[in-house]
């Protein structure tokens, strides 16, 4: 006779008009925590020889992500809109072993997308590495705009170009099995104050990034979505502000940053990895649960990143 299993927390029969939601929320989330997201491919993978493509690689985290994985010496075709300061990471990396040749390439214009993707097959003949890195971010609060055409700036940028070079690649990635690696950041996971424009842009990134990997299953492309948060660089101080102009006021405490160099070492790890997600600390963990049971609570913590004026 097999003994009677009763679940925890239940002291009877379960009332089958309860919904289970209601069963130890708290617990779960920290088992889900714990447990993590790397769920991709048990082997690690190695970048040598690897063609990857990387765009918004002219400085910030995706300049970092070419230096760091120059030492593998892959093949890098490295996208950004300034060339010149393209060409100066190219060097970089070129010093340290990989290969690498820049691409000028507007992730907001469809025909660069298309054009990337065809300069990287024609170099090195396939791809296997996409990085979606490239974005631009605005601060401001929805009541201060009246022109809001940056608002659609970043709709392009932020999600169509991370859509455009995803599809112009798709196939030789297909061919090669390989990866696709979106960067929305953390306000794909938690709404923002004063960056409602950024927030929709990322999360429909986001949003993208995991339907498509719904839809490549059993096609050996993996999808790695990374949700890091406040990183140290210059990104927040190209962007625009409520008025629409670049340069507007970075709005965000940028105390206890990631350094740029930690952030590109984890993403690298990730990637080798074929991980699914990857959220950057505990903290960045807990708190998608904890909106579940203390929204209130998520939203102060938001609202805490705000610079006082």
């Amino acid at each position: 006779m097999q003994p009677k299993i009763v679940p925890r927390n239940m002291t009877g029969p379960r009332d089958a008009s309860r919904p289970l939601t209601h069963i130890n929320t708290a617990s779960f989330a920290w088992w889900m925590m714990k447990r993590g997201t790397g769920e991709g491919a048990s082997a690690m993978m190695s970048f040598a020889n690897k063609v990857i493509v990387i765009t918004g690689a002219s400085e910030g985290i995706g300049a970092e992500l070419a230096r760091q994985l120059a030492s593998e010496k892959p093949k890098l075709v490295l996208a950004a809109r300034r060339l010149e300061a393209l060409q100066a990471v190219v060097v970089q990396c070129e010093a340290a072993g990989a290969e690498a040749i820049a691409v000028r390439c507007d992730v907001g214009v469809e025909a660069d997308c298309k054009a990337l993707a065809d300069s990287a097959v024609a170099r090195f003949g396939r791809i296997d590495i996409l990085i979606n890195n490239a974005g631009i971010t605005g601060h401001g609060r929805l009541e201060d705009v009246s022109d809001f055409r940056w608002y659609e700036a970043l709709m392009r940028v932020n999600y169509m170009g991370s859509v455009w070079c995803t599809r112009y690649a798709l196939a030789e990635l297909k061919r090669s099995k390989g990866l696709v690696v979106g960067i929305p950041g953390y306000t794909a996971k938690v709404g923002m104050p004063e960056r409602t424009a950024l927030t929709a842009s990322k999360s429909a990134q986001a949003g993208f990034l995991e339907a498509l990997r719904s839809e490549l299953a059993g096609t050996g492309v993996d999808v790695t979505v990374v949700f890091p948060t406040v990183v140290a660089t210059d990104i927040r101080r190209h962007g625009y502000g409520a008025d629409g102009k670049l340069g507007g006021k970075i709005g965000l405490k940028e105390e206890g940053a990631m350094p740029v160099d930690d952030c590109a070492r984890r993403i690298i790890e990730a990637m080798r990895g074929r991980k699914r997600e990857l959220l950057m600390n505990a903290r960045a963990k807990i708190v998608p649960w904890l909106k579940l049971f203390a929204p209130k609570m998520v939203e102060s913590m938001a609202r805490a990143y705000l610079k006082k004026d």
